[in-house]
């Protein structure tokens, strides 16, 4: 499968006859990555170094020149096998780019240039349009953790509303149960490490990787152990509450968590009989906290209904704001949940009562799988191109669609120091490098040049992407 690792071969079949396509004398061009709009008004920014040091690490090889060129001869395309030897015999294989970006963790409104990317070598002018497959898949993980920052926004409104330890609990308030549901290992990497950015809980071991991988963190996230319907009803249904009792027994510790699924046959039997009344006192004696998770059903009634039964088997204490705070208990609801069900869920039981404090949320396919490349509507195009000894504007302007409208020139975002607002400017022509702008007064660069000529000059550690989304 060496084919997979070929860098050349990472791109769609129609790029390997673009170079021939550019106006003669043309010898650069300039590209930038926008969240054209899409279900969130801000993004937040991440994932662009992983990929980077994923893809772009390892030179290009003549061996990977004479493989594309194989290749693209049996698949009908032209190919530039020059072009690739010139890489390979000037650049050491390293590519002649420059991409600029903000900072990972950054979130910024929508409509902005996120990222640059340009070309170095007047002869490989033609490459950052080349690597735009390869790059644009950062819409995935930026998406991911776009998602997630947002679901972290709405849980901690209502933490401040109801409970009286908001900050305390809200990393762990979206647990990520998505590595089943995505469509490769790949993307459970980069987009539990994405989510991982916000929260501190996950089941999502390649996120956790991931992030240890390519952002220097030693561990990421954390789990507790919980059951699953396969070990619940391998006791059979008369011994429904044995195997309630064996989590007790096995894994209730003092002071800890353990989450047990209970919907295999009756939900609110077994909360309100088997927990609720014949393991209410090994409960309570076991010094953890149980957290019952409900998995079938309406989850906006179902979650209530559970908080109820539990409420009146274990109680509750009234927390200052007004709102239950359940004793020994908890509910994780790990079904149907998006970042709309989340928030019916809070809706229906802040009306009812109940502090957030009560409850905790496990995400898989909404978080991770059910979204795509128009959720951001996320796109990479050219603005400029070096052609004739001048920067000339390159755009799109579809009467059609509006929304495609795409930017012109050479681009750089800025921010003011003082109100923290985003601005996208175009770069005069006759400066040589974009980071030679002069901001204006207040105004200071929001981008910076992260990769060089295969030289990563950035290199993000986890922690600090986490103080600047949580900083945002």
């Amino acid at each position: 499968m060496r084919h997979l690792d070929n860098l050349i071969l990472d791109t769609d079949s129609y790029k390997a006859s673009h170079w021939l396509q550019y106006p003669p004398h043309t010898d650069g061009t300039f590209f930038y990555v926008e969240s054209r709009g899409g279900r969130y008004d801000r993004t937040l920014f991440f994932g662009l170094q992983a990929i980077l040091k994923e893809r772009l690490a390892r030179p290009v090889t003549h061996a990977d020149v004479d493989e594309a060129a194989a290749f693209f001869a049996a698949h009908g395309e032209p190919f530039n096998a020059a072009g690739w030897r010139h890489i390979v015999d000037t650049h050491g294989g390293h590519l002649p780019l420059r991409i600029r970006a903000v900072p990972e963790g950054s979130v910024v409104p929508v409509h902005h240039a996120l990222a640059t990317i340009e070309s170095t070598d007047p002869q490989a002018f033609w490459l950052p349009s080349y690597v735009e497959t390869l790059l644009l898949r950062l819409w995935y993980p930026v998406t991911v953790a776009t998602i997630s920052w947002h679901v972290k926004r709405m849980i901690g409104e209502f933490l401040e509303r109801t409970s009286d330890d908001p900050d305390g609990q809200l990393s762990f308030k979206l647990h990520d149960f998505g590595a089943r549901g995505v469509s490769s290992a790949e993307s459970a990497g980069l987009g539990g490490a994405a989510h991982l950015v916000n929260f501190l809980g996950t089941d999502t071991i390649a996120g956790v990787l991931t992030a240890k991988a390519y952002y220097h963190e030693p561990m990421a996230g954390f789990s507790i152990p919980a059951s699953e319907h396969s070990t619940m009803t391998s006791w059979g249904r008369e011994r429904e509450v044995d195997a309630y009792r064996n989590m007790l027994r096995k894994l209730g510790r003092e002071g800890g968590l353990v989450a047990v699924v209970s919907d295999s046959y009756d939900i609110y039997h077994a909360v309100r009989e088997h927990w609720g009344r014949t393991l209410r006192q090994e409960v309570i004696d076991s010094g953890a906290t149980l957290v019952v998770r409900p998995d079938s059903g309406d989850p906006v009634e179902v979650v209530l209904r559970c908080l109820q039964l539990l409420d009146e088997a274990f109680g509750s204490t009234v927390n200052s704001k007004g709102f239950k705070v359940l004793h020994h208990v908890r509910v994780i609801q790990g079904d149907g949940v998006d970042p709309d069900s989340i928030r019916a869920i809070l809706e229906r039981v802040t009306e009812a009562g109940y502090a957030t404090d009560n409850l905790t949320f496990g995400m898989g396919g909404g978080l991770l799988q059910k979204l795509n490349r128009d959720t951001q509507k996320f796109a990479l195009k050219c603005s400029a191109a070096h052609v004739d000894g001048r920067w000339i504007d390159v755009y799109k302007q579809p009467v059609t669609d509006p929304g495609k409208h795409s930017k012109r020139g050479r681009l750089t975002l800025l921010r003011h120091r003082e109100y923290g607002t985003w601005k996208t400017v175009e770069v005069p022509p006759e400066l040589a490098r974009v980071d030679e702008l002069q901001p204006p007064v207040g105004w200071s660069h929001a981008m910076e040049t992260v990769w060089e000529n295969g030289e990563l000059l950035r290199d993000w550690r986890f922690e600090d992407i986490r103080a600047r989304s949580n900083a945002a």
